[in-house]
């Protein structure tokens, strides 16, 4: 049995004939392309119109690298505010505490201008304790019996009078506050001489004139100094301002309010007066305008009724000092 090969079909014939007319169209079109540049023009349109194409292929990648870009640009920027913000914290503490430094700095400072004439014999404490109780206003100082501080000793700062030592031991002593209700102070009218005595009320803010006789030349406005009845303080340191005056309940005397000079409830340190004479301090004629020269520091117990019924009558003229 013989076999004989299968004739080709037309359809495998017409494939083969495609195959080779392409590939002789492709070999045609390189031949061109290399020996003239007639194809270059369709080749860039062909690039222009296959632009959309390559961008939204590379699209995916892309997006990946912005992502990654982005989520490192957001962690460098919270390392950058989070370095920031404490940098600021440090540098706002700093400038609190430069700021609070110059506060004090110019509190000493106007404490110092107090004895700026030389001759005035101060001794400066810090405070330790400060006790604004209505019933109750105390400062306690961290200086006692050991630096000099005795009971009965004036205290003052850049303002005027703050009170008296009442206590002391080896290394601390206690300021009676004028504000305090058991304490009160002899003091003088700048204006017109007019003695008066003035006690605490329990307040930081406040202190109380009862029993201005109605004859009295006083009004609101007046400087009030301490006149040195009583041996208690020095005459000619600021008090307070009379801030108002009213008739008491009877009509027959008036009650007025002073706003006192010194400050009761700030301030980191207090000027002790020491014994001697002296000429008033600077700071006293800054606020009084006025200078007297006193009978020097005497110590004495509370203000009796006799030296209440002076303090309603006018004070001789002081004379200035030299």
């Amino acid at each position: 049995m013989s076999y004989s090969p299968a004739a080709p079909r037309s359809g495998d014939v017409a494939g083969t004939l495609r195959l080779l007319a392409f590939l002789a169209i492709s070999v045609g079109l390189l031949v061109a392309d290399h020996h003239g540049e007639w194809l270059s023009r369709a080749r860039a349109q062909a690039n222009v119109a296959m632009q959309p194409l390559w961008w939204l292929a590379g699209l995916p990648s892309r997006l990946g690298r912005n992502v990654r870009e982005d989520a490192v640009t957001r962690g460098l920027l919270a390392e950058d505010n989070h370095r920031l913000r404490n940098e600021l914290l440090v540098a706002n503490a700093r400038l609190a505490r430069m700021q609070a430094a110059a506060a004090e700095n110019q509190r000493l400072r106007a404490m110092l201008d107090a004895t700026d004439d030389g001759r005035m014999d101060v001794q400066l404490a810090p405070i330790l304790d400060i006790d604004l109780d209505p019933t109750r206003q105390r400062l306690t100082l961290r200086a006692g019996s050991r630096e000099g501080v005795h009971i009965g000793q004036s205290v003052i700062d850049a303002g005027g009078v703050l009170g008296q030592i009442i206590g002391t031991t080896p290394t601390t002593s206690t300021v009676l506050l004028l504000t305090d209700p058991d304490h009160a102070i002899p003091v003088e009218v700048v204006r017109t001489g007019v003695r008066l005595i003035v006690y605490g009320q329990g307040r930081a803010d406040l202190l109380r004139l009862p029993n201005v006789p109605l004859s009295s030349d006083v009004e609101p406005g007046d400087v009030l100094v301490t006149s040195g009845l009583g041996g208690r303080f020095p005459p000619g340191f600021p008090v307070g301002r009379i801030a108002t005056l009213a008739p008491d309940d009877s009509r027959a005397f008036l009650v007025g309010e002073v706003m006192p000079t010194a400050q009761i409830d700030r301030g980191r340190d207090v000027l002790l007066l020491r014994e001697g004479r002296g000429p008033l301090p600077a700071v006293a004629r800054r606020a009084a305008g006025w200078t007297a020269v006193g009978a020097g520091v005497a110590r004495g117990g509370d203000v009796d009724p006799a030296t209440a019924a002076a303090a309603a009558a006018p004070a001789a003229p002081a004379e200035a000092a030299p």
